[in-house]
């Protein structure tokens, strides 16, 4: 069983994909005092989802139900990855010769590395395959 504690509670938010829906988000999450770490925004057939990793899951999810939104929660993990040509490859081959699905992926890259963020078919899987490859996953702690 994988530890628990690289298992990050990403929130997914619905939404109509139409002029000020992603800054009513932001000001909703801002006035709760909910940083955004990291975010991508996915559309098909005039809505979107916005996916987020926030340091606060729990008080966006109310904050955002609250104002009518439709919001989810899914366990993904962050991986430190290379930031450099091959860095991306070194991943997806560990999870793929795995037989480990990557649903989605977002990346964003920082002073101190680059972090794939990964949604994956077998998470806890996922993440001792990871590990056993000597990848390095980032805590959850990180995000809080």
């Amino acid at each position: 069983m994988a530890e628990k504690k690289y298992l990050i509670k990403q929130v997914s938010i619905f939404s109509e994909n139409k002029p000020g829906r992603l800054a009513a988000i932001a000001s909703a999450l801002e006035e709760a005092g909910v940083n955004i770490l990291a975010f991508s925004i996915a559309e098909a057939n005039g809505f979107g989802v916005v996916r987020a990793l926030v340091n606060k899951p729990d008080l966006a999810h109310k904050t955002l139900t609250d104002l009518g939104f439709m919001v989810s929660f899914t366990d993904v993990i962050a991986v430190a990855m290379r930031d450099e040509p091959g860095g991306l490859f070194e991943i997806a081959r560990i999870l793929g010769e795995a037989g480990i699905n990557i649903e989605y992926s977002y990346a964003y890259s920082g002073k101190d590395g680059a972090v794939l963020i990964l949604r994956v078919d077998q998470v806890e899987e996922g993440v001792e395959k990871i590990l056993a490859a000597g990848g390095t996953l980032l805590d959850v702690s990180l995000f809080q």
